[in-house]
């Protein structure tokens, strides 16, 4: 194969596989520890420092799940331009919640092939240039996460959905601690995905600049194991391209998933 063919060849692969470059969306709480009858505050937005907000997470349902899996809506979404603010006073349960901000269809990304020259458009009803080979073509769709503990962790809350991409706790969230590992699964539909790529990242704020974060991929059954060496909140990312349903504005979805966590002393 000629080296230019090999080239564009390469570029091509590339540009299907890897993700459109984006801010990262994250649900993150005020603090970790709550009471059964906290008002828990929370952040939802897109950026690039955790948890810095830059960008609001909005068009979307958030839902609360209690400790006995029941799912509600919080209290309060308060959308401001860099973040959404949520509140929910607890109602006095003790256990595990889940907090969600349900899932936000984005922008429609197409990149295409133009006599060799790879070009991308994020208006869907722009026509192509004459010619033009479609490389990609997907809209994105983000989910963020996190759990709290009241009390001692349970587990009615971290049942998987079974449909779409997600990040299952086999090591309960409220119960990292370093020289330990976080161990999870990553599916999709329900499925396990094997080799996998997630990333790790660690929550430093306005401090010291953002570590380069920490790559896993899963094995063959979609499970993955962190070591926990460091104290502190992280965030776990992970994108993967899926069929979209029949009717989407896009033949795939760009998923976007993010787990927000706090690792302690023992």
């Amino acid at each position: 194969m000629p080296m230019k063919t090999c080239l564009l060849a390469g570029l091509l692969l590339a540009a299907a596989v890897m993700p459109a470059h984006a801010h990262t969306p994250y649900l993150a709480p005020a603090t970790f520890q709550i009471q059964p009858t906290s008002l828990v505050t929370l952040d939802a937005s897109f950026a690039e420092t955790f948890f810095v907000p830059e960008v609001v997470f909005d068009n979307s349902t958030f839902v609360v799940t209690d400790p006995d899996g029941v799912q509600h809506a919080p209290d309060t979404v308060h959308l401001l331009k860099t973040r959404a603010v949520v509140e929910q006073r607890l109602p006095g349960k003790k256990g595990t919640y889940r907090f969600s901000t349900g899932n936000r269809l984005g922008a429609v990304f197409r990149t295409f092939d133009v006599n060799g020259k790879l070009e991308s458009s994020r208006d869907p009803s722009a026509p192509l240039p004459a010619g033009a080979k479609i490389v990609s073509h997907y809209q994105s769709l983000s989910r963020s996460e996190v759990y709290l503990t009241a009390g001692a962790p349970t587990t009615d809350a971290l049942a998987p959905y079974g449909k779409g991409l997600e990040l299952v706790p086999v090591t309960h969230p409220s119960d990292l601690y370093v020289g330990e590992h976080f161990q999870f699964e990553v599916r999709y539909d329900g499925k396990p995905l094997p080799a996998q790529k997630v990333e790790i990242n660690r929550a430093l704020g306005d401090g010291p600049a953002q570590p380069a974060p920490i790559e896993l991929t899963t094995d063959a059954a979609g499970k993955a194991s962190l070591p926990l060496q460091h104290a502190g909140a992280y965030l776990a990312l992970i994108r993967y391209r899926g069929a979209a349903p029949e009717g989407a504005a896009a033949p795939q979805y760009g998923n976007n998933y993010t787990l927000s966590f706090r690792v302690l002393e023992p």
